[in-house]
């Protein structure tokens, strides 16, 4: 059963929410540590993420690409824009779908929450078609495919 809960806001921002048994510090370091990153941040099983950039500080570049066993590849690009240390990350992704390169917002806070963290990560679209296609591409099922792991890296088991 999935712990992730996606809702959306008006027609243009996916709200995604998660608790984490790892502290809100511990959880930041997941989101913006390229080692810790490659740990959890994989989706479904058979991905590997052969490049891994992320410089969390403002104007720092962003880089992920994955890669399935089967050879298919997929990235995303992007820009921080601000950081505040263990509780908020806001950065541009660009993201290619079919032959359209989508950038959106995303801004993601890290609040402690019962012994843990509460993760809510706001994903600003530029509109609400490509809201619906990022709804329909199964992004449920590969970020709480990658959430799933991030507990694991700081051997917290959830409860």
């Amino acid at each position: 059963m999935s712990k992730l809960t996606l809702s959306t806001e008006g027609d243009t921002t996916i709200v995604a929410t998660r608790r984490f048994v790892a502290a809100p510090e511990d959880v930041f370091r997941a989101h913006t540590e390229p080692p810790l990153i490659r740990q959890w941040m994989l989706g479904p099983p058979g991905w590997t993420m052969p490049v891994c950039v992320m410089e969390p500080s403002p104007g720092g570049q962003i880089h992920y690409e994955w890669e399935k066993e089967d050879g298919h590849r997929f990235g995303i690009t992007g820009e921080v824009h601000e950081v505040e240390p263990g509780a908020r990350l806001v950065h541009t992704e660009r993201m290619q779908f079919d032959q359209n390169t989508v950038e959106y917002r995303v801004e993601t806070r890290f609040e402690a929450d019962a012994g843990g963290t509460l993760l809510t990560v706001r994903m600003m679209m530029p509109d609400a078609a490509t809201l619906q296609t990022m709804l329909e591409s199964g992004m449920e099922h590969g970020m709480e495919a990658s959430y799933a792991r991030v507990d694991p890296v700081f051997n917290r088991v959830a409860v």
